[in-house]
């Protein structure tokens, strides 16, 4: 994958080399989960065509999967920097001023996913606590749910070494 301010020929540092976690293991469940998804969306086509009926399982195991992929996604997406920016703010003035915005962009984010982590906590506590359980399989939902504060926390976990490397000078 070559960047399009690079020369050709020569390719950016990989993030990889750069985080102590390789990113391979999220890269591997966002590919495992999209290939269930597609998997088990094909299998309810298929059985929707033949038969004129759906399995209304498979909802809820589509959105669990998205979830998945979305958290998973999102986390390589921030240590790879291929996450929505406003490029005309973050990549114009000077490298410092460039950094600072990295810096706040990073924090912020940093702030956001320690939220989502207690709140969705919470959540998923409550849905424990009460035995929520889903319509179409009648399982906990909490089964579901804990996934988001978990991928939160890593996500977490990723910006933060994200934001330590900004400090250090570093990208």
């Amino acid at each position: 994958m070559s960047d399009s301010n690079s020369p050709v020929g020569t390719e950016p540092a990989e993030p990889q080399s750069i985080t102590k976690i390789p990113l391979i293991l999220e890269d591997c469940v966002s590919v495992f989960a999209m290939a269930m998804l597609a998997l088990i969306t094909f299998g309810n086509v298929v059985v929707r065509y033949l038969t004129s009926s759906s399995f209304a399982w498979t909802e809820e195991f589509s959105i669990f999967l998205l979830i998945i992929v979305t958290m998973t996604a999102g986390s390589t997406a921030f240590v790879r920097s291929q996450h929505i920016r406003i490029e005309f703010l973050a990549d114009a003035g000077s490298p410092a001023r460039q950094r600072r915005l990295a810096y706040i962009a990073t924090l912020c984010s940093v702030l956001f996913f320690l939220a989502l982590t207690i709140l969705s906590a919470r959540m998923v506590y409550d849905e424990y606590t009460w035995g929520d359980t889903s319509p179409a399989i009648g399982i906990p939902t909490w089964w579901y749910s804990i996934w988001v504060p978990i991928l939160a926390a890593v996500i977490t976990l990723r910006l933060t070494g994200m934001l330590h490397r900004l400090l250090r000078g570093g990208k």
